[in-house]
């Protein structure tokens, strides 16, 4: 499992496209946190609340980090025909997609690793207590989950095609809904003032 886990790291950080989409990430981050309006400076108070609110959009729709990284994983080995051969290795089908889920999800965390420079800053820059690092901690924390459900989505997307565009594709849907379809499924008109008012 561990060894299919490596070939994904190596994967994804032998180009330079993995250096890019994470340098991408973390400066349309610093951007939206520091620079434009309503940014983190004009609370008048410590908080990365901006943050942990822009990070979901960004890991999905912003950057399309997550679908991005995951399109390839199954897309490829199906497309160059090298998924028969991984199935001769002494691993059980369990522990090539584990690896490769474990794979994607610790490049997703490493991009994540450097946004706790958010946090020092914004820390540095109070004049009071400081930021909440309870609610903090617990906020990253859920993100990873986040990240890690986003991961599973795109590993799961990328099994159903040869196709690494229609992988990516069907990942940033159901991405997407997943986020957002439940929420705004509950505004709909005919769902509210139903039978939990009685």
């Amino acid at each position: 499992m561990w060894s299919v886990c490596k070939k994904e790291l190596r994967q994804f950080f032998s180009s330079l496209t993995g250096y890019i989409a994470i340098i991408v990430f973390l400066l349309v981050n610093g951007v939206m946190l520091f620079i434009f309006e309503n940014n983190i400076l004009d609370f008048g108070y410590a908080t990365l609340d901006r943050f942990f609110q822009l990070a979901p959009w960004i890991l999905l729709l912003l950057l399309l980090l997550i679908p991005a990284i995951t399109m390839r994983s199954f897309a490829e080995e199906f497309k160059t025909g090298t998924f028969e051969i991984l199935q001769t290795r002494p691993l059980s089908r369990w522990q090539i997609v584990f690896g490769k889920y474990f794979g994607s999800l610790l490049v997703v965390i490493i991009a994540l690793l450097p946004t706790v420079i958010y946090y020092i800053s914004v820390q540095q820059l109070s004049s009071g207590e400081g930021i909440d690092t309870g609610a903090t901690m617990g906020s990253y924390i859920g993100l990873v989950f986040l990240a890690s459900v986003f991961t599973a989505i795109g590993i799961c997307s990328s099994s159903f095609t040869n196709n690494a565009v229609i992988a990516f594709i069907i990942s940033l849907v159901a991405c997407s809904l997943f986020y957002y379809g439940f929420s705004a499924i509950s505004l709909m008109p005919t769902l509210s003032g139903g039978s939990d008012l009685k």
